[in-house]
This record gives structure tokens, C-alpha cells and sequence, in this order.
């Protein structure tokens, strides 16, 4: 099967899209859950995920190539099976790995050299091995891999990160073309993105943007953000790098953010968005709302027998109050990890549908303002 990635409606720079795969349909703009392990913390499920609009989720190359291991996966029918999902996957290359693994790896032209967090191993991961460990998973978009530097990096250091995460995409290329000729490859319809990197340089950023898409690529990122820049500085790369980039494929902000985040960049151009904030956010009783964000562990809450959102359509909020649920989190139960992660998940799932629905209607300028407005201005 031939994907496809189709703009339906536009306003200003913000996108309208969908995006057809091997694996299903993803209308865009789009939030991905974050399953690193093949699995959201927080005990949510796959029947879960369905039941509050899941599209796609986002699992880890280097997370599972360490545990359980690729070639397990593969032998027990590829990522989709082990994880019983039958929708579109996204594996994140393990580059951030190296990034965050920074005290531990060895970067040279070959690829990295890193120990493992879990028993010390040491481990080699080139672009080759990244495309083989998730043609191994059979993910339905493969990233490639890259480094990821600080935003705040020396451009002397940036630089030749860069011109390396170029050199390291065409070998991606390679070896994913490779992959998918092989007849028992376990996704031959996998799909590949390039990643752009740059820090905060313009002229960096922009020149890679403009190299990497006139490689013909199934999707491009925007890598290294939301790692130590500011808000201002976010935004301002994202406007300088969009317009440099394919304008029929889709684009993807890795790794951000907050609500408010999501909506300043879709008006930028992107579409596709992961984030850990819902999940951990929601393990640690912070649920988010039109109106900002809650602390469920605050004593305010302690009588407070509203769900956390009025309105709001979720598991927790349909069936569960605000009290109750603070007791379940201060008491250690894992239920009230739960209804906070469902209530999350679902909430990002919902301000996306919310973010589309007006982008169909011709109104999303009027919806982003009035969005943002709430939101900064929270209880």
C-alpha cells in the first residue's frame, strides 16, 4: 500500500490534514500518546486508548531494543501484535536516548557507543542498527536517527552535529529502502522521517531544512526543542524552519508540550505532536483543564465531589470526583494514577479534535486565541 498525506483546508499556516498508512488514518493536527515501552504508565490499555480517541501512539527504539529486545518483538509478529494495537505506531529512533545518555556514549561518524540504563551493557546504535532495530518492530513511521544537542549549544559544536544527522538520514534512507525490499520484513509499507536539528541557529536550522527536503521523505520533524530554550525562542525556530520544509508532507514538533505549546504551533504549520506531560503529569495527580491545571493533592480538593472538568466526557470525570480521587492519590492506590492519566490522555486527545473541528469550520484563529487566553490565565 502507498500512504498518502492529504491537506484538506488551511487557514493562515495551520494545517488540515489526513494522513493514510498501512495501519489506518490519522487526521491531523495530531496528539501521539506516549508509550515509550509499549505501554502508557499509568495501567491504561489499548481498549482504553480506543475509548478516548487515541489515533496513534509513540514507542521507543532504543527502550525496547534494550527490553524486551527488536528480535523478540519480530519473532512474536512485530510491535502492533505484542501490543495488541492495530493502529498506526511511531518509533522515536533512540537519538534523544544518546542525547539524555550524554555522561554515558561515544559519539563518532560510525554512530554511538553507549552503556545501557538498565545493566551497564555497552551498546552500539549507527543509523543502520536504528532503521533495522524498527524495521525489526514493524512500526508504521520509522524516525531517523540523528543527535540531538542542547538547544543552547555552541554553534561550533552544532554545526558538524548537524551536517553528521544529514550524512547519518541518507544512510536511514538507505537501509530503509533495503529493509523494505526484503519479502519477510515485518512492515515493508514502514514509512521514514527525517529529523531537522540546529538549536536556535536560523541559518543552521534553515539550511538542514532545506537539505533533508529535497530528500524526498515520507514526513519531517522538528527535533530539539522544549530542551532547555524558551517558549520565545521555540516559537521563533518553528516559524523560521516551517516554511523551509515540504509543505504536502506532514510535520512533526517532537516531544512537545503544553496545551498552549500544541496551539502555537499548529498556527505555525505542525501536525503532529507527542508529549510525556499528560502521563507523568497525571501520575503525579496534575490534571490539565480549559482553565489551566490542577494539584488534586492540594487539601482544597479534599470535600470537592465535582469531576475534574465539568463537561468533560472521560472515564474519571464521567464516574469520579475531584475528592475522591485525592483520597485514591494520597492514599497510594493506583487507580487515582489512572483516572488522572486517562483524564489527560483524553484531554489532549479532545483539545486536538476540538483544534481540527475548527479548523474545518474557518475558525481556528478566533478557538486558539480564546483557547490560550483561558489557559494562561489559570485558576
Amino acid at each position: 500500500m502507498k500512504h498518502s498525506y492529504r491537506i484538506i483546508k488551511t487557514e493562515g499556516s495551520a494545517k488540515r490534514a489526513v494522513l493514510e498508512t498501512v495501519h489506518g488514518t490519522v487526521q491531523t493536527p495530531v496528539f501521539m500518546n506516549v508509550g515509550t515501552v509499549g505501554a502508557i504508565k499509568g495501567a491504561v490499555g489499548t481498549e482504553d486508548l480506543k475509548a478516548i480517541g487515541t489515533q496513534i501512539q509513540l514507542s521507543n527504539t532504543y527502550h525496547l531494543h534494550v527490553r524486551p529486545g527488536d528480535e523478540l518483538i519480530r519473532e512474536l509478529g512485530g510491535l502492533h501484535r505484542f501490543m495488541v494495537w492495530d493502529r498506526p505506531i511511531l518509533t522515536d529512533s533512540g537519538g534523544f536516548q544518546v542525547f539524555s545518555l550524554a555522561g554515558l556514549r561515544k559519539i563518532k561518524e560510525e554512530g554511538v557507543t553507549f552503556r545501557s540504563h538498565i545493566d551497564g551493557r555497552k551498546i552500539f546504535m549507527g543509523p543502520e542498527e536504528s532503521i533495522r532495530i524498527q524495521s525489526n518492530l514493524g512500526s508504521t513511521i520509522a524516525m531517523a536517527f540523528d543527535e540531538c544537542p542542547p538547544a543552547l549549544a555552541d554553534r561550533n559544536y552544532v554545526q558538524p552535529s548537524v551536517d553528521r544527522t544529514t550524512r547519518w538520514l541518507e544512510r536511514c534512507k538507505r537501509e530503509m529502502r533495503r529493509l523494505n525490499e526484503q519479502p519477510d520484513t515485518v512492515n515493508r509499507d514502514q514509512l521514514l522521517f527525517g529529523i531537522n536539528q540546529g538549536a536556535i541557529f536560523t541559518d543552521i536550522r534553515q539550511a538542514h531544512a532545506k537539505t533533508i527536503a529535497d530528500m524526498d521523505l515520507d514526513g519531517y520533524a522538528i527535533g530539539g526543542l522544549a530542551v532547555g530554550e524558551s517558549h520565545e525562542q521555540m516559537y521563533e525556530t518553528i516559524e523560521n524552519v516551517i516554511p523551509c520544509l515540504p509543505q504536502d508532507k506532514p510535520t512533526y514538533l517532537m516531544g512537545v508540550g503544553t496545551p498552549v505549546n500544541i496551539l502555537e504551533a499548529v498556527e505555525r504549520g505542525v501536525d503532529f505532536f507527542d508529549c510525556v506531560y499528560p502521563s507523568r503529569n497525571g501520575r503525579h495527580g496534575h490534571v490539565y483543564t480549559h482553565d489551566g491545571k490542577l494539584n488534586l493533592f492540594n487539601q482544597k480538593f479534599e470535600k470537592d465531589m465535582r469531576p475534574i472538568e465539568e463537561g468533560c466526557e472521560c472515564p474519571a470525570c464521567r464516574r469520579y470526583s475531584r475528592g475522591y480521587i485525592r483520597h485514591l492519590l494520597k492514599a497510594g492506590e493506583m487507580l487515582g494514577m489512572r483516572l488522572c492519566v486517562l483524564h489527560n490522555l483524553y484531554f489532549y486527545n479532545h483539545l486536538m479534535e476540538e483544534i481540527r473541528n475548527a479548523l474545518d469550520e474557518g475558525r481556528f484563529g478566533s478557538f486558539k486565541k480564546d483557547a490560550v487566553d483561558r489557559l494562561l490565565h489559570a485558576l
